[in-house]
């Protein structure tokens, strides 16, 4: 049965939470972020992002404490999560993946740095090559524990109900097509 559930999955930059959070307030639904719940696990082990996923692949109760969230958060109703495995973990969810290279994703992020004290603490890069070398290492980390505990490749876009590149469209562009999307999937039997 179908969840009035948005989960939005997508690369590194891609405009997660960007996205959530328009759409969150579109429908007048709630807003979750597993990567800021990731982050302030990570600071308060007094790490940043990258060492966080680093300690998370000898560590499994990190990506235990942030996945038993996602799992919770299958209980509830009229939410829009921005993370990399609510997919997964939400099958009955409208999935939607946010595709970006990430020659254009640190550039982004590098921006997003700066505007938000949160991601500024636990990310600690001041260039967009030091964020592109984070980038991949943090992806790395990540497919190689999402592979090893639940045999997952979350940029596996056909698991996905709707897949948009977000460098061909801006961000009120996106949300449109994902409320026009999710609107047809919900209303189908």
């Amino acid at each position: 049965m179908k969840k009035e559930i948005i989960t939005i999955c997508g690369d590194l930059g891609s405009g997660k939470s960007s996205t959530a959070k328009e759409v969150a307030q579109a429908l007048g639904f709630k807003h979750f972020s597993s990567g800021d719940f990731f982050r302030q696990v990570g600071l308060e082990l007094g790490l940043s992002v990258t060492e966080t996923n680093k300690r998370a692949e000898v560590d499994p109760k990190i990506d235990e404490m942030t996945d038993q969230k996602m799992r919770d958060l299958n209980n509830s109703e009229k939410i829009v999560i921005d993370s990399r495995l609510a997919f997964h973990w939400i099958p009955n969810s409208f999935k939607v993946y946010l595709d970006l290279s990430p020659d254009i994703a640190k550039e982004r992020i590098l921006n997003s740095i700066r505007e938000n004290k949160l991601r500024e603490q636990s990310e600690q890069v001041k260039t967009s090559e030091e964020v592109l070398k984070k980038m991949t290492e943090r992806f790395l980390s990540e497919q190689k524990r999402y592979w090893d505990l639940y045999k997952i490749n979350n940029t596996e876009k056909k698991q996905f109900n709707l897949v948009i590149d977000t460098n061909k469209n801006n961000l009120s562009q996106v949300v449109k097509m994902i409320l026009s999307e999710y609107k047809k999937w919900i209303a189908e039997n």
